[in-house]
């Protein structure tokens, strides 16, 4: 008997030191980010705000990009107030212009002489159906920011990571990149593409020392809801519990760099959901379309056929 809680307290004790030694060589791993030169794009509000402050309390040097530049200069003076060595720059950008981008990876090397962070997070969404949506405001403009704009910004900053072999890129995506609902068809397009292009873009730089990571949030509170258009009759919404801060979402960018993971879903409940989507389509079409779009469209499929 004793023998065998002898033994039992031997492994117990070599268990516990292995847990010790596993974190202590997690926490080695970790890349630092004080100091680091990130550029984070969308930076005036919701989830890119909460982000370049995330970066600036770890003590980044941090570009603030958006085109509303009262907002930018507000939270690098947070920023810059925080004393702890983060620094912030602001670029005004507008990321579906070419000029723009060019501009922002002209200045941000000017100012510090390298980049190694790049979170693409500039993107808005407009939820109707596709019928309704203006073909320019709505559609092209989707498409210009969310994916055109994400390419074109990793294009220019490319070269500049491939001369340090370092560097991180980090492309806010969405739920809505690996799974498609009704209103959502343009938006969703658009965050396909950039499932695709980073998965693509990982293959090819990897060997210069570049991780390229995707986040796909599920439901945050931002100022997106507001400028979406969403109106439903069913009242259909991401349950309370799921509901992400920006703040979640932006600590959780800062973990990717320190950490890189090829893909994080968050919160990790909606990989349920993308499961189900990429293993058993047909039960999400009949359950989506019974439950929300025949109920949206009601009045609408009442009426006769046209002639």
């Amino acid at each position: 008997m004793r023998r065998s809680l002898s033994a039992r307290s031997f492994f117990s004790k070599r268990a516990n030191v292995q847990s010790l030694e596993t974190l202590d060589s997690l926490k080695e791993n970790l890349i630092d980010i004080k100091g680091k030169v990130v550029i984070v794009t969308g930076a005036s509000s919701g989830i890119g705000e909460a982000t370049a402050r995330s970066f600036g309390r770890n003590g980044a040097k941090v570009v603030l990009a958006a085109r509303r530049v009262d907002k930018l200069q507000t939270l690098a003076q947070e920023i810059e107030a925080m004393n702890n060595g983060a620094e912030a720059f602001v670029v005004q950008a507008d990321l579906s212009k070419l000029e723009d981008i060019q501009s922002l990876v002209a200045q941000t090397i000017q100012k510090f002489n390298r980049i190694d962070v790049l979170v693409n997070n500039a993107g808005f969404g407009r939820l109707a159906w596709l019928e309704n949506l203006d073909p320019l405001k709505d559609i092209q403009a989707q498409i210009d920011v969310n994916v055109m704009g994400v390419i074109q910004t990793t294009r220019q900053v490319l070269p500049v990571m491939m001369k340090q072999r370092a560097g991180s890129i980090i492309n806010m995506c969405s739920m809505a990149g690996l799974v498609g609902t009704p209103t959502y068809t343009i938006y969703a397009a658009s965050k396909h593409a950039v499932h695709g292009f980073s998965e693509a873009l990982r293959r090819e730089v990897k060997p210069w020392g570049i991780d390229v990571s995707l986040i796909y949030p599920g439901g945050v509170v931002t100022e997106f809801t507001q400028h979406a258009g969403i109106k439903r009759k069913t009242n259909a919404k991401t349950p309370k519990f799921m509901l992400l801060t920006a703040e979640q979402v932006g600590d959780a960018v800062v973990n990717l760099v320190r950490r890189p993971r090829r893909m994080l879903i968050i919160p990790w409940l909606w990989s349920v959901t993308a499961f189900m989507n990429k293993f058993l389509p047909g039960l999400v079409d009949y359950t989506t379309i019974n439950r929300f779009t025949i109920p949206e469209r009601e009045d609408e499929l009442k009426l006769p056929p046209s002639r």
